[in-house]
């Protein structure tokens, strides 16, 4: 923060400005980007910056999508999902570039370089004011996710980010599918809306919900809770209590540091005592080499041999 009041340029410390006020105080596009590249600034939309230690907040984004968003739009699709929920809706590595906002008129086509759009058909009930700005409900918004011409990983985490934030049920979500009979990407949509969880916590979470799914695992309790006498409770990322086996993804914010592994390792120590539980990183669940969904098979095939055991 100091470089940055350093170069004598009096940028706003306490909000969001434009490319345009930016050169208005000196600075020219080399040393904008210089900025970014060091994390000085951070580019939330294009044309628009914040200094990178300001704390992300409601009030922030609507502060920097009033700067680029036309009056008579509605934002949508992965922009309303960022107001609502912040950078937890945002997909890996989509914080290193800059994504175009997405924002439609009910009415016309909107024509700006630096915003996706065009018409889509809402209902008054699909859309909220919120700080000055109008987007699409928080259940309107998972169920365009869930149909956008994404990977099945982004659209499950959309709707389940949706979800999280406790404002609409699972049943709102499913009753809502049906409108868009005929509609692009409602097969997706009528697939993966009955997965939907807002107990995940992350992608890679819901990633590996859906890999679950895929080995023909039942349906998982998020964030499971599991008791132990003298300390509070561990919570596994999803779980099937009665069968006492779980899984965990360790994303790399969480999870990598020497008390953070040592940590997951006494955890998890006293969790196999009497659980099975198989963790998985990035490269488990993600790419060429992903082993997940072989590795969630090998678990329901020793859960449903111990199964017969039992009855036999």
């Amino acid at each position: 923060m100091a470089q940055i009041i350093d170069l004598g340029h009096s940028l706003p410390l306490d909000r969001p400005f434009t490319t345009a006020e930016a050169h208005d105080r000196g600075l020219g596009d080399r040393q904008l980007r210089r900025m970014v590249q060091h994390g000085w600034l951070r580019r939330p939309a294009h044309g628009v910056y914040v200094v990178g230690a300001l704390e992300d907040t409601l009030e922030l984004r609507c502060a920097v999508l009033r700067l680029v968003v036309p009056d008579d739009a509605f934002l949508c699709d992965h922009t309303a999902a960022w107001l609502h929920a912040g950078d937890r809706a945002l997909a890996p590595n989509d914080h290193l570039g800059t994504p175009e906002i997405a924002c439609f008129k009910r009415a016309g086509r909107l024509r700006r370089s630096t915003v996706r759009s065009g018409e889509r058909a809402v209902r008054d009930s699909d859309l909220v004011e919120i700080g000055g700005l109008v987007t699409t409900t928080p259940l309107r918004t998972a169920l365009d996710l869930g149909r956008l011409p994404r990977s099945n990983d982004a659209r499950l985490h959309g709707m389940d980010t949706m979800l999280s934030l406790g404002v609409f049920e699972h049943g709102e979500l499913l009753a809502g599918v049906n409108r868009f009979a005929g509609q692009r990407g409602v097969v997706a949509l009528r697939a993966l809306v009955m997965l939907a969880d807002g107990g995940s916590e992350s992608f890679g979470e819901s990633a590996l919900r859906l890999r679950w799914h895929q080995a023909g695992l039942p349906r998982p309790v998020t964030q499971l809770e599991v008791p132990r006498d003298g300390g509070a409770a561990y919570r596994l990322d999803m779980g099937l209590p009665e069968e006492k086996a779980g899984a965990e993804y360790d994303g790399q914010e969480f999870h990598s540091s020497p008390e953070q592994r040592e940590h997951d390792q006494a955890r998890r120590a006293w969790l196999r005592r009497a659980w099975t539980v198989e963790v998985f990183r990035r490269d488990n669940v993600f790419g060429g080499e992903q082993d997940a969904e072989r590795r969630l098979r090998a678990l329901h095939e020793s859960i449903t041999s111990n199964r017969r055991r039992h009855y036999l």
